[in-house]
């Protein structure tokens, strides 16, 4: 069954299983005791740290690995944040950063500090101008990913580090999605990665903080890891993470080559074979392996489990597939469809025909949730709707249903005419707009439902 959810864990590299059993066997001892199996230990760890910091570029003593990569961004905010205190509490993010970074500024921000989210384009990429000018004399810290981890869209880190060094803030840099491919542009102060990104074990992170960045551990003290990560080390999982961080770099520029151009067949095909297609994300700046792309009048779930009962694993980040039916923020910080959105992010190795056999089955089962769903195939005529704003009741009906319902209801609206949607659900503040832009209809605006708490109102004007 084809894998193609490598954005959220990569399968195990050969090499980490490798290295894992033969840690399990050498370094199971305290590296922090000075007995012969402790010395033993201790060696592997120094020499997974040195070859983890000659991949990163920094020293190796500026590097700690952590319980997983939420714990090391997790711990590279509140540690800048702490020892830059004096500076001010102030944070500038982007608006599409990893939810562990967004978490983060939320503490900030109920403890009485402040965050600036500096807004990304449509391809979800900010500007290095715009993300200087929320840089402040009270900034202690400034947070951007190296790319994002559900469109794959590529960050300007470069330009906006040199920002950050002209204002004397520092830098922390998620690397997770990009480090198995190469290093971060320089010009970083803090740098966090996660292992089974790259195809290492789940439960290995790593931090990295530049020597002469003012950086303060919080919660208790330990001896372990220069004090910046408690606990006893997880060894032979961080062996692993070393020896196969190390083997993917190897295979990254040929490999990266060669999963770059099946991406590009499924960029260029999908909407061909799919009609209502967005694809999403920057079609050149991004990385190799992955795709985002978002289908109208497709509710996100039944699209996960029918694709995973045709033999696909692949991952959404639709409104329709959480709990919180709140859409993905990275989704609405672009402001591109959210409904039917599927992420494909292809492991190394994928086999070319197993591409080929996801274009041939995915149209039929993008057909078959629409049938279900009763969603408009073709937009044909539709009886004359009623003269004057015609408003289409869409409250507590969830995604795709409120755009379903205007498709069917616009074929009969004379050009000039208003339909206002009704919806509770917040999917629909993207995927009513965005039908718009893929229909070349207006859309006029939003307003509150009177009484009807999380109510609003969606109101599009036909253009033809």
């Amino acid at each position: 069954m084809p894998y193609f959810d490598a954005a959220s864990a990569a399968p195990l590299h050969p090499v980490a299983r490798q290295a894992l059993l033969a840690a399990l066997d050498e370094g199971w001892a305290d590296p922090a005791r000075l007995h012969r199996e402790g010395r033993r230990a201790r060696l592997l760890l120094d020499a997974a740290r040195e070859a983890t910091a000659e991949a990163v570029g920094c020293r190796p003593d500026e590097l700690v690995f952590t319980p997983s990569g939420t714990r090391a961004l997790h711990d590279g905010v509140t540690g800048a944040l702490a020892g830059r205190r004096r500076v001010g509490r102030h944070l500038a993010v982007s608006a599409v950063e990893h939810s562990a970074v967004l978490q983060s500024a939320a503490l900030l921000k109920d403890a009485g500090g402040t965050v600036t989210e500096v807004p990304v384009d449509r391809t979800g990429r900010v500007d290095a101008e715009e993300f200087a000018r929320a840089l402040r004399g009270d900034t202690a810290l400034a947070a951007l990913q190296s790319a994002n981890h559900e469109v794959g869209t590529e960050q300007p880190v470069a330009e906006v580090a040199e920002a950050c060094r002209a204002a004397g803030v520092p830098l922390l840099v998620d690397a997770a999605q990009s480090l198995g491919w190469g290093r971060v542009a320089d010009g970083w102060s803090l740098l966090a990665a996660s292992a089974h990104k790259w195809g290492g074990p789940p439960g290995v992170g790593l931090l990295a903080v530049r020597k002469g960045v003012r950086y303060a551990p919080q919660g208790p003290a330990d001896e372990r890891e220069s004090g910046r990560a408690p606990g006893f080390p997880d060894l032979p999982a961080i062996v692993a993470a070393a020896a196969s961080l190390r083997a993917v770099r190897a295979e990254a520029a040929a490999e990266g080559a060669r999963l770059r151009a099946l991406v590009d067949r499924i960029r260029a095909r999908v909407p061909e074979l799919v009609p209502d297609v967005e694809v999403v994300g920057d079609p050149e700046r991004r990385l190799p392996h992955l795709v985002t792309f978002s289908c109208l009048y497709v509710d996100g779930e039944a699209l996960l489990h029918a694709l995973d009962r045709a033999g696909f694993s692949v991952s959404s980040g639709s409104s329709c597939t959480s709990s919180t039916l709140t859409p993905s923020h990275v989704l609405r910080a672009m402001g591109v469809l959210s409904e039917g959105n599927v992420r494909v992010s292809l492991p190394l190795g994928t086999a070319e025909e197993d591409v080929d056999r996801f274009l041939e089955v995915l149209p039929e089962v993008v057909a078959s949730v629409r049938d279900h769903l009763d969603a408009p195939a073709v937009e044909s005529p539709a009886p004359s709707a009623p003269a004057g704003e015609v408003v289409v009741d869409a409250l507590g009906k969830r995604c795709p249903i409120p755009v379903i319902e205007l498709a069917k209801i616009f074929p009969g609206v004379p050009v000039g005419g208003l339909v206002t949607v009704l919806s509770d659900d917040e999917a629909a503040r993207l995927d009513v707009p965005a039908w718009c832009d893929m229909r070349g209809q207006e859309y006029v605006g939003e307003r509150p439902v009177p009484g009807v708490p999380g109510g609003t109102a969606y109101t599009v004007r036909r253009r033809d």
